[in-house]
């Protein structure tokens, strides 16, 4: 796939960055995001659509990504994302899931948990800790939304 043409293109949505044998944060982010997709029900698949990108290609084949989305019975609309290293580290880099410290951001397991959203559409963007409460991620979500008021 073509990450903007396929993936961002008039689409709201929710991107985090993570791996499958993450010792740290990883389980917990998905476990949130997994709330996350349960609170916005049916609408993620429809018109909103989330994306989690590992950070390690080489390890999270297309198979081990699917076990990984499978074990945590993630619904439709959720996709788990591989890619060639160097592309993913673009992705990385652009998307702002970088460690403003280099010695930090190197080590893969000191990656920032965070999850960006937003609406291409409308040119809405923004981050928010990946294991905040799924109430503020909805909020934040909502907010994307062009035909709900952003005050909601």
């Amino acid at each position: 796939v073509r990450f903007y043409d396929d993936l961002i293109k008039g689409k709201i949505v929710l991107i985090n960055m993570m791996y499958v044998r993450c010792a740290g944060i990883c389980p917990g982010m998905t476990a949130n995001l997994l709330r996350v997709q349960k609170a916005l029900s049916d609408r993620v698949g429809h018109d909103i659509f989330m994306y989690s990108i590992t950070l390690s290609p080489q390890e999270d084949t297309p198979e081990v990504l699917k076990r990984y989305a499978e074990a945590y019975k993630v619904k439709p609309g959720w996709s788990f994302l591989t890619g060639k290293s160097q592309d993913i580290e673009t992705l990385r880099t652009k998307l702002g899931f970088r460690d403003p410290d280099p010695a930090l951001d190197v080590k893969k397991s000191e990656h920032i948990g965070v999850v960006r959203y937003g609406n291409e559409a409308l040119a809405r963007w923004g981050a928010t800790p990946a294991l905040s409460t799924v109430k503020g991620i909805v909020r934040a979500i909502r907010w994307m939304d062009k035909s709900v008021s952003p005050l909601i």
